[in-house]
């Protein structure tokens, strides 16, 4: 019999042992809002009676651990992420066991797989990501850099108390804008809804709560390295594609508008005719090794926001 929230969160957070972590962090926060609303209406209706007998009530009506945990993992296996799962005109499904998730082996030849990469929604995906990762970086680390300051630098006047919980909401607000974007454009499984905050405790309790969290100085150091790797992502894609533009486009560089390959001191240096179709080659299969390394960057970025914006 379960009689209090703790206790239905506790054994639903085992039920759903095994599923991803967003999913857990969702259902623990639906449920959670559901039963505090539930039991705060019930002790208003009948202050007399007990949270176990309240709860007993409110578990029959919502549902048991077992039978919501049950429900998330089917709403799971059939809500895919964005870019999440490619389809293959030759490919087959597999059903690993004890998953629910059927995973898609692709079974083409390896050209069709190396060169197959410009049409994967995932990598152009992770493309816009990376190349975007600069902006939203410089934006993350201004507002952590400046939020930490003032509310470190007001603390001691009875202001910054009030500054410094606006300051971690808006942490949390914005961990779950960057974890929505994770998802749409890396195929991450990443929460879908925020944390739940009660509403029967004061705003010290609150504040307490965010700065003992755990979730919300990793989202912290999330938004503060997100600009040092911005300026990594977006320097070596610009660089590797500007290569790779500069060798598919010699003949056009140097056969029609004249420009050498390149200058030292007073002498200009232009490609052998036999050495163009090398050139074309070298500069396709880099561009499509780009889309590879893309591709991987993308996945190595959305496993590092998972651990640092989902809480355990």
């Amino acid at each position: 019999m379960i009689n209090s929230v703790e206790q239905y969160l506790s054994e639903l957070k085992k039920e759903l042992s095994g599923s991803d972590r967003a999913t857990i962090q969702d259902a623990l926060s639906d449920a959670e809002e559901h039963l505090r609303t539930a039991l705060n209406s019930a002790t208003e209706a009948d202050p007399q009676i007990s949270e176990a007998k309240a709860m007993e009530a409110i578990v029959e009506k919502y549902g048991a651990p077992g039978e919501i945990a049950a429900a998330y993992k089917e709403i799971e296996s059939r809500t895919p992420s964005a870019f999440a799962r490619p389809e293959y005109k030759e490919s087959e499904i597999v059903i690993e066991p004890e998953t629910v998730q059927p995973v898609v082996v692709d079974t083409r030849p390896f050209y069709a797989k190396f060169f197959g990469i410009f049409a994967d929604l995932r990598a152009w995906g992770a493309l816009l990501y990376l190349i975007f990762a600069l902006g939203t970086g410089i934006i993350y680390f201004t507002w952590a850099v400046t939020g930490l300051s003032l509310s470190l630098g007001l603390l001691i006047l009875i202001i910054g108390i009030p500054i410094a919980g606006l300051f971690l909401l808006s942490v949390r607000g914005i961990a779950l804008v960057e974890g929505r974007i994770v998802e749409a454009l890396l195929g991450v499984r990443m929460p879908r809804r925020p944390l739940f905050s009660r509403k029967d405790i004061g705003w010290w309790q609150k504040i307490k709560g965010m700065i003992t969290s755990r979730h919300t100085w990793a989202a912290i150091v999330y938004m503060i390295l997100q600009m040092p790797l911005g300026i990594i992502y977006f320097t070596v894609i610009v660089t590797l594609v500007a290569l790779a533009v500069w060798m598919i486009g010699r003949p056009i560089w140097e056969l029609t508008l004249g420009l050498p390959a390149f200058t030292t001191m007073s002498y200009e240096h232009y490609t052998y005719w036999w050495g163009m179709p090398f050139y074309i080659i070298g500069g396709i299969l880099l561009l499509t090794l780009i889309m590879h390394l893309v591709k991987a960057a993308g996945r190595l970025h959305g496993m590092w926001a998972k651990v640092m914006l989902v809480r355990e």
